[in-house]
């Protein structure tokens, strides 16, 4: 059986995700830029999952590059909070670099998919 990195990796990323909206929404008091987060850092996995069973070659660039569209708004929610005090650095180093992983993967997978 081989691995799956984006797979693997997205779903570990959203279960961070899940664990940080917690933290912003019941701590921090901050709902609506935390549910934006939880939506799109969670919904990336969801369309590669979706990718897994695409019908086409189209179909499974076209759902990968859902996902990339997603993890580039979850990209944006985590900066405008880092931005705007609602998370620290700390927390931002941590997390942003795994987003920014997950953006490198899925723009390598698109392109070699749309090259072959």
């Amino acid at each position: 059986m081989t691995k799956n990195a984006v797979k693997e990796k997205s779903f570990s990323f959203a279960i961070e995700i899940i664990h940080f909206y917690k933290i912003i929404s019941q701590e921090r008091k901050e709902f609506v830029l935390s549910k934006q987060l939880l939506r799109a850092g969670t919904s990336i996995g969801a369309n590669i999952r979706e990718a897994e069973h695409a019908e086409s070659k189209a179909d499974f660039i076209h759902k990968l590059s859902i996902a990339l569209k997603e993890a580039n708004e979850t990209e944006y929610w985590l900066d405008l909070l880092f931005e705007t005090k609602y998370i620290n650095i700390e927390e931002f180093d941590k997390i942003k670099p795994k987003v920014v992983e997950l953006l490198k993967l899925l723009i390598s997978i698109i392109n070699t998919s749309k090259n072959k």
